[in-house]
């Protein structure tokens, strides 16, 4: 399977809503057990949980990822690697808590998916910031539908009127 990075972010943010879906499921499975996982409130109990919540969140950032950045015609650096690190954050965080479920000493492992996701979350805000316009302008989309109102002479009803903007902006800076 030849998937781009976009295409990919997309993979992985349904496959880890997927993937949520399933891992509540075997959870919900024993979560009835008062003292299951050393009880409600327990270290392991709750790693498992973040766990399992992890594969909704980060399924979802990297959803909007690629819903920032599927017009682009080419990905910079800066966004391919985001890319990278969004999917490499999606992938440990859970790997990750599900390890310090089991070894709680090993709590330095959440810094592969923390340091990750801010790189990640860091690198896509730059890029939409730095240009100082809109997502849609900012990746090259090609016919932006905006809405223009005015207020009608007699201040009734306000007249909308549809707008269509061609772009084709590059990101140069990263």
């Amino acid at each position: 399977m030849n998937v781009s990075l976009p295409q990919l972010n997309l993979v992985v943010a349904w496959l880890w809503i997927l993937l949520g879906f399933a891992t509540g499921m075997v959870l919900g499975m024993f979560f009835h057990g008062e003292n299951w996982l050393g009880g409600y409130a327990s270290f392991q109990r709750r790693m498992y949980r973040l766990a399992h919540i992890s594969f909704f969140g980060l399924g979802a950032v990297n959803l909007l990822f690629w819903l920032t950045v599927k017009d682009a015609a080419s990905l910079t650096t800066g966004l391919r690697v985001a890319a990278i690190a969004f999917v490499v954050g999606a992938v440990t965080m859970p790997v990750c808590s599900v390890l310090m479920a089991q070894f709680p000493k090993a709590h330095l492992i959440f810094s592969i998916p923390v340091l990750s996701l801010i790189l990640a979350g860091s690198l896509t805000v730059l890029a939409v910031v730095r240009h100082e316009t809109t997502a849609n302008e900012l990746f090259g989309a090609t016919n932006v539908v905006g809405v223009v109102s005015t207020e009608e002479p007699s201040g009734s009803r306000p007249l909308v009127a549809p707008i269509t903007i061609q772009t084709n902006h590059a990101i140069p800076f990263l």
